[in-house]
């Protein structure tokens, strides 16, 4: 980072104006609002809220991360999948500033790039490197294939896949201006330079050659139970902790461990990798309820972090909506990947640890009393502590928090995902609909990217 990019002068929270507005530019107008159909739906770049992360050096600037593109839930003639609606998007950083009367600009966007230096795009990969049968399809709702110019045959013309695609998740910023990301597929985490060019890579695909973290002769892979991830459900969120050495990353969901049998439970894994010695330590973080999702972390020290909890509900359409960040501690929590075997505790080589010959996530699915059978044989999940409650601090009216900016006075910044303000699509007679992303029943009240400002309990 040059020295002229040093700021440290903080804006007050007490000046700022809750929600302020990310500035945006329309990728496409081209479609109609299936809500309002005399409308057109406005596709908004935007789009990012899945991660946040503070300048290294500038206190008022932070980095926001956009995901794979504008897409939305669509099943056709290939089965169940996404519609890319700008299908040749790039998944971006995009670096932004908070001004002194309490607007927001946006400074720069960097395109994420392969080693080479080509633009990746968002689309699926493989199944053997991180796909999950997710079937893209084009702005016509026709399957991506191989040949587009061909009509489907899974075959002669199977479904187009991309080795380098990525839906990007979690952001860690580093101070020497490069960046880990993790994402949805693989999962996969990349490091990218300043300006988005691949430089390393870890996933759990041993047959994967671009694994190219090598320490002390030993090729650093994530264990392989984190193949199991449900289809966009992946690692969520990533840190790094302040002495740069380890990355901390956390699930969204349970996972399908070792399958759908494990799906819904209330444990959720966070993986540490010392990028040092290339330890990694795994431990557990239950939810206070399986429905629930973890979307944001970032590192306070070595051993204590931010964790976003909530349920994706939008506060305007149910009341019963939560948006918690807790603080945990994984300073008593077991790490999993030291138990010892035992003649009923098992370190699988395909799910990782069993009990009784079922995973963590089967035991937990068939009873949240199992956390306690975990106690009796002294697995512990990480301590948590409520320090905001969204919903009971700010008028928060989105489905989705992600973003999390840990800022220099201790407050936080919080983002949301307007998942580049479109909804999913519906299907009528055969056609693809979508539309607007409405924070209301009524669907008055447009969702946009928003950053608001928060001070957790300790501070307070």
């Amino acid at each position: 980072m040059t020295k002229q990019n040093v700021n440290t002068e903080l804006i007050n929270i007490d000046d700022f104006l809750q929600g302020s507005p990310l500035p945006y530019v329309v990728l496409d107008d081209s479609h109609t609002n299936a809500a309002y159909p005399e409308n057109k739906l406005e596709i908004r770049g935007g789009g990012f809220g899945s991660d946040a992360a503070a300048h290294p050096t500038n206190a008022n600037q932070f980095y926001v991360l956009a995901d794979r593109g504008p897409n939305a839930d669509f099943e056709g003639i290939a089965g169940k999948g996404k519609q890319f609606l700008v299908p040749d998007y790039t998944p971006r950083i995009g670096l932004f500033e908070l001004q002194a009367d309490g607007s927001i600009t946006k400074i720069k966007e960097i395109l994420l790039k392969d080693s080479s230096g080509k633009p990746i795009t968002g689309l699926p990969n493989p199944k053997a490197l991180g796909g999950t049968n997710e079937v893209p399809y084009d702005v016509d709702g026709q399957p991506m294939t191989v040949n587009p110019n061909l009509p489907f045959d899974e075959v002669s013309n199977p479904i187009r896949t991309d080795i380098k695609g990525l839906d990007p998740e979690g952001l860690a910023v580093l101070t020497d201006g490069s960046f880990w990301i993790s994402d949805e597929y693989g999962p996969h985490l990349v490091h990218y330079d300043a300006d988005g060019v691949e430089i390393a890579r870890i996933n759990p695909f041993a047959s994967d050659e671009r694994n190219n973290v090598v320490i002390d002769g030993k090729r650093i892979l994530l264990p392989p139970e984190f193949t199991k991830r449900r289809t966009n459900r992946g690692m969520e969120a990533l840190t790094i902790t302040p002495d740069q050495t380890t990355l901390v990353g956390i699930m969204e969901s349970s996972m399908d461990n070792p399958d759908q049998s494990g799906r819904m439970s209330s444990l959720v894994r966070i993986v540490t990798i010392n990028l040092d010695s290339g330890h990694i330590a795994q431990y557990l973080y239950r939810l206070d309820k399986a429905q629930h999702v973890t979307s944001g972390i970032v590192a306070l020290n070595s051993y204590e972090f931010y964790v976003i909890e909530h349920d994706r509900k939008f506060p305007l359409q149910d009341s019963s909506a939560q948006k918690l960040i807790y603080k945990i501690n994984i300073v008593n929590a077991t790490n999993v990947e030291t138990i010892a075997s035992t003649d009923s505790i098992k370190q699988d080589e395909a799910v990782g640890l069993t009990v009784n010959g079922q995973t963590l996530e089967q035991l937990i699915a068939e009873s949240e009393d199992n956390w306690q059978v975990f106690e009796s044989i002294n697995i512990k999940p990480v301590k948590k502590t409520l320090v905001v409650d969204v919903l009971a601090t700010l008028d928060y009216p989105h489905d989705k928090l992600e973003g999390l900016w840990l800022r220099q006075d201790g407050s936080l910044g919080l983002l949301n995902d307007d998942d580049f303000a479109l909804t999913d699509s519906t299907i009528i007679n055969s056609k693809s609909t979508v539309e607007q992303k409405y924070l209301d029943s009524e669907k008055t009240i447009e969702d946009a990217n928003r950053l608001y400002i928060v001070m957790p309990t300790e501070y307070n």
